[in-house]
């Protein structure tokens, strides 16, 4: 696979790799929907801390998810500004009490209850991205189809899944060929053009895009229908892999994260870590 695939499978030996997609997949529900439900700042902190340690573990290069973090980064951010912005005091009403960092105009005042939010907030897109990533690049689609189809969802959708992300590394490809062929007429598309020469060269590559996306699923469904795929109510998995002790190890160790976080919740009497008591 060509290593400047944004998002894509790459086989890789470690650990993480190792796993079957179906722990994986399970890993990655249940820890985003816990943490994700948790507003225990110590809770979060450790999340982190391990999703990090488990991305440096799975053997992802930074310069590999570079762009898609950027791009992430930058979402982030302007979604704890706009939460400021149309709730400057949504931290006050959640910890019942107001410290004051700089006094704003109106409902604009800083304060440690809103910082402490967002803070939390920040932490919860800290963790589960490199969980995402993680999944995402060390998961064979295949196997993740048959994952999909282990826990109870339908083949067919599972199927539909695994196409979507096979065929992510074909988009980029053809994107990369197309802007190729662009520049090589003369359309500057870097960052020496300017921006709206940029955008107009850009709608110009997403047309035929569109139209060789359309070609290839035209095809690739053709193809199935005269395989007779979807005739049947089941179907066996070529890629399906059985779960060992390091998966049944990984699992417990996922169910006891859970665990503590849902103890945490009666620890805390609720779902917020309150330090301004």
């Amino acid at each position: 696979m060509n290593n400047n695939v944004l998002i894509g499978y790459k086989q890789r030996d470690n650990f993480v790799d190792r796993l079957t997609g179906t722990t994986k997949l399970i890993g990655l529900i249940a820890l985003s929907v816990i943490g994700m439900t948790s507003f225990d700042t110590r809770f979060l902190l450790v999340l982190t801390v391990c999703s990090l340690a488990l991305f440096r573990v799975s053997g992802i290069k930074f310069h590999e998810v570079s762009f898609i973090l950027g791009f992430i980064t930058v979402f982030s951010v302007l979604n704890l500004i706009a939460v400021y912005i149309f709730g400057p005091k949504y931290g006050v009403h959640l910890y019942g009490s107001e410290h004051v960092i700089w006094q704003g105009i109106g409902p604009y005042n800083l304060t440690w209850e809103q910082l402490f939010y967002e803070f939390n907030l920040f932490l919860k897109y800290i963790f589960t991205v490199p969980l995402a990533l993680i999944f995402l690049m060390t998961t064979n689609p295949s196997e993740f189809s048959s994952s999909l189809n282990r826990i109870g969802i339908s083949y067919r959708i599972s199927y539909a899944v695994s196409l979507a992300l096979r065929y992510i590394p074909d988009v980029q490809n053809d994107y990369r060929q197309i802007s190729r062929a662009q520049q090589a007429r003369g359309n500057e598309i870097s960052k020496k053009g300017k921006l709206t020469h940029r955008v107009k060269v850009a709608g110009q590559i997403l047309l035929p895009l569109i139209f060789t996306s359309l070609d290839r699923i035209e095809t690739i469904s053709q193809a199935m229908e005269l395989r007779r795929f979807g005739k049947l109510k089941k179907r066996t998995w070529y890629a399906a892999r059985p779960m060992k002790r390091n998966d049944f190890l990984a699992l417990i160790v996922i169910a006891l994260v859970v665990l503590v976080g849902i103890y945490l919740f009666k620890v805390n009497g609720g779902r917020f870590y309150n330090p301004f008591k």
